[in-house]
């Protein structure tokens, strides 16, 4: 992560991003990268997907890609045959996931050397017929008119297999053809050639690709079993297809609405069953996930100081991510956090996370001690008037944006300024996050706790209005200056409070205490 001290550091970086082209976009001279895996997903409505998608489902695996196969502006997909984010919905612009969403997932999650890539094309309502090159003309003169406008949306003149093969070959310049995953059926009940084309679909886009079933593994699932049209004919395709395997679709439910679609939980266990019958067919085992850790063994105390180069040990899996970096080089060259390529510095206070670019995060594993209203605030630095960040805790925002303001002079990132802010915390384990809401800024710690109070001459006998008011015994939290929570004490004046204080902390020095009224500094004669 990180920001610039002087204009040269602009420079440097402005040359690294003429040098930088987009995933998908390289020169037609580069070759194909192995350690991109792709996917070529097609079926009916079950594999494009009907459950809306959750909040688990929208977070973005920078290893999970999609082929777009239709333009979705809204969603940034403007291009066909572009690569994009995998986030839903895969195979339109709406917001369903389906069997691919999980798969991707799994896979990505299961292979961490390696990037997936999903070529999606769904048709709900359509017959495998559809698919068959030889056949979808004749079939769709006499379909109705949505099915056809649904075709259309892949291909004008409805031949989706045709887009499937146009997009794949656009893949096969970046990446790596390694399987399918199929799912279709419902509409074919009756129709007993049903197995033999969809061997013949999977062989005629291998052919085009000219590619062998040999080295590419074919995945069915089986259809809904609570359902219309289950039968043992999914589960028996390995018995005429070449390198073929199923998923189960046993214990998964409905959608509780029609008799055909799954719902939202079964896509997701669905398609981690599609991903454990893949990592068989090419020999890799599934990776166990792991959730992120805090970075010193235990996760931070609230009230106290957290220090933002100390963000969590990422764990294995999607959503167990502790931090986002935009690129991988540590600007910063301290090697404090090497291997995660968030840009550290050293400086006079310590080490700082610099660099700081829009879209990038921290995570840290926080222990909120009493729920409650606390004051928050950062150590930053910025050369500009347009860095900002945001604080939200188990993915809730619990700030505004804050503003970071311009430090003045050549050694503005020397120079640190405190923003402050009131937040809302609930008692317990959470997940703190600081996002990057504007580029170009420095972080050096975060304290939740206590209004910073700084120790003058005659600070012995400072006294906040609400302390010397206060009527009867209050309880008061005692803090020592770095905001770190020493226990609770109860007190009806300030000889008492020290008193009570000096028994709590044994030691001598200056300490905060702060009761529901007001805080004060209380000195401590050892």
């Amino acid at each position: 992560m990180g920001m610039f001290k002087q204009l040269s550091r602009f420079a440097s970086v402005a040359c690294f991003a003429a040098g930088f082209f987009a995933f998908g976009t390289a020169p037609a001279t580069a070759a194909p990268d192995p350690n991109f895996h792709i996917y070529i997903a097609y079926g009916q409505s079950n594999m494009g997907g009907t459950a809306d998608a959750q909040s688990a489902d929208k977070v973005e695996n920078p290893r999970f890609k999609i082929f777009a196969s239709q333009k979705c502006s809204g969603k940034g997909r403007n291009t066909i045959g572009e690569v994009y984010p995998a986030v839903p919905s895969l195979f339109n612009c709406g917001n369903t996931i389906s069997i691919a969403d999980w798969f991707g997932r799994t896979m990505a999650d299961s292979m961490p050397d390696v990037t997936i890539g999903i070529i999606p094309v769904a048709v709900g309502g359509a017959s495998i017929k559809l698919f068959d090159q030889d056949q979808y003309a004749t079939y769709l003169s006499t379909a109705e008119d949505w099915l056809k406008n649904y075709a259309k949306e892949y291909a004008s003149d409805g031949n989706v297999t045709k887009t499937i093969i146009d997009i794949a070959k656009k893949a096969q310049q970046v990446g790596v053809i390694k399987g399918f995953i199929f799912h279709q059926g419902e509409t074919d009940g009756g129709y007993p050639d049903w197995p033999k084309i969809v061997k013949k679909t999977r062989d005629d886009i291998l052919k085009a690709l000219d590619m062998s079933s040999d080295t590419v593994p074919f995945v069915a699932g089986e259809l809904l079993r609570s359902g219309c049209c289950y039968s043992d004919r999914v589960s028996k395709l390995p018995n005429t297809m070449d390198n073929t395997y199923y998923a189960s679709s046993e214990g998964l439910d409905g959608n509780g609405v029609d008799r055909y679609h799954f719902g939202h939980d079964a896509y997701v266990t669905f398609g981690k069953r599609y991903a454990e019958q893949m990592l068989k067919a090419i020999n890799r085992a599934p990776v166990v996930p792991e959730p992120q850790k805090p970075f010193k063994g235990k996760p931070f105390e609230i009230p106290g100081k957290i220090e933002a180069e100390d963000f969590d040990i990422p764990g294995v899996g999607s959503g167990n991510d502790s931090y986002k970096e935009n690129d991988s080089e540590d600007h910063g060259g301290t090697n404090y956090r090497e291997g995660t390529g968030v840009d550290i510095y050293k400086k006079a206070t310590g080490y700082i996370v610099g660099y700081n670019q829009e879209g990038e995060w921290l995570e840290y594993s926080v222990n909120v001690k009493e729920a409650g209203e606390y004051s928050f605030y950062a150590s930053v630095a910025s050369a500009n008037e347009t860095s900002g960040f945001q604080m939200s805790l188990d993915g809730v925002n619990i700030s505004d944006i804050i503003s970071v303001p311009k430090n003045e002079g050549e050694d503005n990132y020397d120079d640190y300024n405190k923003v402050r802010a009131t937040v809302n915390l609930p008692a317990g384990e959470h997940i703190l996050r600081f996002t990057v809401t504007g580029s170009w800024m420095d972080v050096d710690y975060f304290v939740f706790g206590e209004d910073e109070i700084v120790c003058v001459d005659g600070c012995t006998d400072f006294v906040r209005p609400a302390l010397s008011h206060a009527t009867g015994a209050e309880n008061y939290r005692v803090f020592d200056m770095n905001g770190n929570y020493l226990g609770m004490v109860r007190a009806s004046g300030m000889q008492e409070l020290r008193a009570s204080a000096k028994t709590l902390v044994k030691t001598g020095g200056m300490f905060i205490a702060k009761s529901r009224a007001g805080s004060t500094i209380v000195r401590v004669t050892k």
